[in-house]
């Protein structure tokens, strides 16, 4: 049942609010024509003769131009500052239009001159000021009606918005219409911003936390800091992290500013962040080289490099872009995504004149004919190859189809590319192809090894120049233990951890596929190149970050009663403590601070062929045991942790 005001006017349907505002107007015209006469002659002024024409004049002047300026079009409980621009240019319009009215009727000997300026103010102050009121008493009836109808809690939580810079001005602004979350100061580092105010909320010291979490029971922070470095970020979330509150962000400022996410998308702190990672400028002749105005193929174009890779390389105007991928689901899904980038009319999405095409290709690796015909058709030039099967415990599972992806898909491409004329191809390693313990590894490091021969002998390779790139582990990619831990997390825990002493190096998705561009057109032929991975992170410390900036307490020993539990489940099958990158010490610096060459050892061709025979005929024949073997003789360090395990194998034989 409505049983107020409030509530009866928002359950009106638009035209019926807009004819209240309209006749409200009316009223106001009235009356401020009348209140500037009364106040002029200090008298209260009864309208005689001529003046009634003036009287219905008014009305009728100001609703037109109410109309054409907007007032009418806009939703009072959402109205902005922005909003009194537009009241004042139709005020003052409305009050020309009249003054030129009523003298160009001869009214000069009656009608006072300053009545007009007179008029023109007090409709000024009652339209304005009506609508800001009607702003603020609607807004409070809308949430009201939400609490009671929408099954939502009325009482919205109380927040400090940290940064009193645009964007936590314009976050405390969106956050007054929300649902959710009610701003109820700021925290600055900026001595000289502490203690004003902004908006009516007050800015504080960081150091006054404890006592706003203690008087308005704030159980969220949420960072409005975009344009900051991550290193600083890092540094602030390091010391939130102590607080019992939940820590969130808004989003970066290229992710505003190119209209991808509005300033109210509160979201989980960019686990980035954590890291205190800053990324290097790059070097923008590097990200050209192998794109710019030539056709460009990506492997695995729907995974999470491959996808990152085909986003990044569209920006450098190329004049094709082949998006080649065996999974029919997530080569839809990068294609639109592309398709939906390049339909922006704001940006030039041409090369040398020429639209760029974009053209989704379904195939695997491992057929040689299909990569040949692709590659003739749109005539490839350079190829990025991130298609791989990477998840540790799965490949170990199914070691048959991970060689035949990994390593023979890997020489398929390869030759495919040789034969095609190819110019540049860029293979996306991993450093688990470093002294490895997992069947995964194993293979990626023998995909190289065929790169590498292949580029020493002349006789095979003459127009094609192979390029490795090898880094450590991505955050958000397929497999990682960051959406992993927020999902458990969310329910409550527990948090599972394989090992409190494993360690690992992780990267941006975009960082590393900017860096994987460079260094692929740094690549003289067999090149392994290896990407700064910054220091090491164990990943418990990870677990136990994220649970406190969730707002949660981790429970253990020591701490009982927290809420949220890590356990540890065990290494899994080829699972090591701690990654490498290089396999030796012999490593030299580039022209980029975050790129270094290794010099690894290489097979010569002709003896890599050999055990390519014997490692596909063990592979047609099953004979996973003479697989590794062969793996073990190729793969310098190749010490498995596990036997061998395949799961349709080991079925067969029960």
């Amino acid at each position: 049942m409505i049983d107020t005001l409030g509530e009866y006017f928002l359950a009106l349907s638009r035209h019926k609010k807009i004819a209240i505002l309209i006749g409200t107007d009316v009223f106001f015209s009235l009356f401020s024509l009348w209140a500037a006469l009364s106040l002029r002659l200090g008298e209260f002024y009864q309208p005689a003769g001529r003046m009634y024409y003036v009287f219905v004049a008014a009305p009728i002047i100001v609703v037109p131009i109410f109309i054409r300026l907007g007032l009418y079009r806009a939703i009072i409980r959402y109205i902005g500052v922005r909003a009194l621009g537009t009241i004042i240019q139709a005020t003052s319009l409305y009050a020309l239009i009249f003054a030129a009215f009523v003298f160009h009727l001869g009214s000069i000997g009656v009608f006072p001159r300053t009545v007009p300026a007179l008029n023109w103010m007090i409709m000024l102050l009652l339209v304005g000021s009506s609508r800001f009121l009607a702003r603020w008493w609607l807004s409070d009836s809308y949430f009201r009606i939400v609490g009671q109808y929408g099954n939502r809690d009325y009482g919205r939580k109380n927040v400090v918005i940290y940064g009193a810079g645009n964007a936590g001005v314009q976050l405390a602004s969106a956050l007054i219409h929300g649902r959710e979350f009610k701003a109820v100061a700021f925290i600055d580092d900026d001595v000289l911003l502490q203690k004003q105010k902004i908006n009516d909320l007050r800015i504080y010291s960081l150091a006054s936390l404890t006592f706003l979490i203690d008087r308005y029971k704030i159980t969220d922070v949420l960072l409005a800091i975009p344009s900051v470095s991550h290193a600083r970020r890092s540094e602030i979330i390091r010391v939130l992290e102590t607080y019992p509150i939940h820590v969130r962000s808004i989003p970066g400022i290229n992710e505003i500013a190119n209209g991808k996410i509005s300033f109210d998308a509160v979201q989980e702190v960019d686990i980035a962040d954590l890291l205190g990672r800053d990324c290097v400028p790059p070097n923008l002749d590097l990200l050209h080289a192998n794109i710019s105005g030539k056709v460009v193929m990506v492997t695995g174009a729907g995974g999470s490099i491959g996808s990152e890779l085909c986003r990044q390389i569209i920006l450098h105007k190329p004049v094709c872009l082949v998006l080649f991928e065996l999974s029919e689901f997530q080569l839809y899904s990068i294609h639109q995504t592309l398709t939906n980038m390049t339909a922006s009319p704001l940006e030039d999405w041409q090369s040398s004149g020429s639209p760029l095409r974009i053209i989704p290709i379904l195939g695997s690796i491992t057929n040689q004919e299909r990569v040949e015909q692709v590659c003739r058709a749109f005539k490839v030039q350079t190829i990025y190859h991130a298609a791989a099967y990477k998840h540790v415990p799965l490949v170990e599972q199914n070691p048959g189809e991970a060689i035949s992806n990994n390593i023979f898909g890997t020489l398929r491409l390869a030759q495919a590319a040789i034969i095609t004329k190819v110019e540049t191809f860029v293979l996306i390693s991993t450093d688990k192809a470093v002294r490895p313990t997992n069947t995964m590894g194993a293979t990626k490091r023998f995909a190289e090894l065929i790169l590498q021969a292949l580029s020493l002998d002349a006789s095979l390779c003459q127009k094609t120049r192979f390029t490795m790139v090898r880094f450590g582990n991505v955050l958000g990619s397929s497999g990682s233990v960051v959406p992993l831990f927020r999902q458990q997390i969310a329910k409550g825990g527990p948090v599972t951890v394989t090992d409190a002493r494993i360690i690992r190096y992780f990267m941006t998705i975009p960082e590393a596929a900017e860096l994987v561009i460079q260094a692929g057109a740094m690549g003289q032929g067999g090149d392994v190149f290896v990407l700064d991975m910054g220091e090491p992170v164990r990943i418990v410390d990870l677990a136990k970050r994220m649970i406190r900036l969730s707002g949660f307490d981790v429970k253990s020993n020591e701490q009982p009663n927290g809420d949220i539990e890590i356990i540890y489940t065990g290494l899994r099958p080829g699972e090591k403590l701690y990654e490498e990158l290089l396999i030796g010490d012999n490593v030299s610096e580039t022209c980029h601070e975050k790129i270094m060459r290794a010099q690894e050892t290489v097979i010569a061709w002709e003896n890599l062929a050999l055990l390519l025979t014997d490692l596909e005929q063990a592979l047609n024949q099953t004979d996973f045991e003479a697989v590794r073997v062969i793996l073990k003789q190729a793969v310098t360090g190749f010490v498995p942790q596990c036997a061998v395990v395949d799961e349709v194998s080991l079925a067969l034989k029960d």
